[in-house]
């Protein structure tokens, strides 16, 4: 389809979909439909059976890559999904550097699924070490997400795709983007080679949808991405499809105000006296500040800290007293959640690991959502209290 207006706004809200030629729609069809009637075999109107094509998902897959500034976008039923394709991109087991603070999830499949494989997995702590890795072990892939998950340590994405290219030039650079979207990267025009998303959040952006993506630029990578997809199946129904393009379509308001709310909260818990750090790449005493102003637009909706009194029991206090947060896994939804990572997402790493990590019992990982500001500060504020 021809892309409208220059803007990544106005992207949002036409990329993807021209309208129905038939009837004009201005929403995409959702078709819920397994197979297409051919004329005679193999003369079809592009779409054969929906575990391969599907009009709905393919509205959807192509809004993400326009976003992303890619030609190729390919949707799957979950980031998990998505992430499984790309780590058999290669038909070979991978030598992989990854960043140490990374989704447990990820971590799990990694470790779980890939290494008994015959899989290498290297991580690193920090941006300057993930440089000496990769320079050290001359990967098949790099692993990045930045800002990570929990901790939000920022990743130099062009430093390490510049790094990779001279030590192994067929070395790739995957970039799960989930946190910053492309309103506030794009990993591409960075030098990252593949961008994963968990659909699930912020993309969607309403807590009803489970669905994953990739993104690339380049011809042979979206030839085999488009086989995995297709050879192993593991597609998005055209409901889903449907519904996280209609996400898509306020992703830059939404993004715009959770950045907005998340800076609020930052500050707010930086000077309170029960919190003991706080991690937000927007405060300017964040070790990644100055690469998060150099590659982000804003500095993303999720804010992380840990408590003074850094144990379960003083978590639970916190978690309890809250109204209008509510304790759940994920995030990215319109309503602000709280999560508590050594017992939910990164669960999947054995304690000395997490705790080694800085995953302890009193790291507290806040998904903001788009409510008010000051209602959002005054229900961390009343939570607190008793640890202050």
């Amino acid at each position: 389809m021809s892309q409208k207006g220059k803007s990544f706004d106005t992207w949002c809200v036409h990329a993807g979909w021209d309208g129905d030629p038939c009837t004009g729609a201005v929403n995409p069809p959702v078709y819920f439909t397994s197979t297409y009637k051919q004329e005679a075999p193999g003369k079809h109107k592009g779409y054969e059976y929906s575990r391969t094509g599907n009009p709905t998902r393919h509205a959807l897959e192509s809004a993400i890559a326009t976003l992303e500034g890619a030609r190729f976008g390919y949707a799957f039923a979950s980031g998990m999904a998505a992430i499984d394709a790309v780590m058999r991109i290669m038909d070979k087991p991978l030598r992989v550097v990854s960043i140490a603070d990374l989704y447990g999830g990820t971590f799990r499949l990694f470790e779980r699924v890939y290494r008994p494989l015959g899989y290498e997995f290297w991580y690193a702590e920090n941006n300057s070490e993930l440089l000496q890795v990769i320079e050290k072990k001359k990967p098949d892939m790099v692993w990045i997400e930045s800002p990570t998950n929990p901790l939000l340590s920022i990743v130099d994405i062009e430093e390490v795709a510049h790094t990779t290219r001279k030590v192994n030039p067929e070395g790739l650079v995957v970039v799960d983007n989930t946190f910053a979207t492309p309103y506030l990267q794009k990993p591409i025009s960075l030098g990252a080679d593949i961008v994963v998303h968990s659909a699930t959040k912020y993309l969607a952006g309403h807590s009803d949808v489970v669905l994953g993506a990739v993104v690339t630029d380049d011809d042979a990578m979206a030839e085999k991405i488009a086989f995995l997809q297709n050879a192993a199946g593991g597609v998005p129904g055209p409901m889903d499809s449907y519904l996280t393009l209609r996400g898509v379509r306020t992703l830059h308001l939404r993004m715009e105000r959770h950045c907005k709310n998340a800076m609020v909260i930052a500050e707010f818990l930086n000077s309170h006296p029960a919190v003991q750090t706080v991690y937000y790449p927007g405060l300017p005493s964040h070790e990644g500040h100055t690469i998060a102003t150099k590659q982000m637009r804003n500095y993303g909706g999720m804010v992380t800290f840990r408590l003074k009194d850094d144990t379960l029991d003083a978590a639970q206090v916190f978690f309890s007293r809250l109204q209008i947060f509510q304790l759940a896994e994920s995030l990215g939804g319109v309503e602000s959640l709280a999560n508590h990572p050594a017992v939910m997402t990164h669960a999947s790493f054995p304690r000395e690991e997490r705790i080694k990590r800085g995953i302890t019992d009193g790291l507290i990982r806040l998904s903001v959502g788009i409510e008010d500001a000051e209602d959002l500060v005054a229900d961390i504020s009343q939570a607190l209290e008793p640890l202050a």
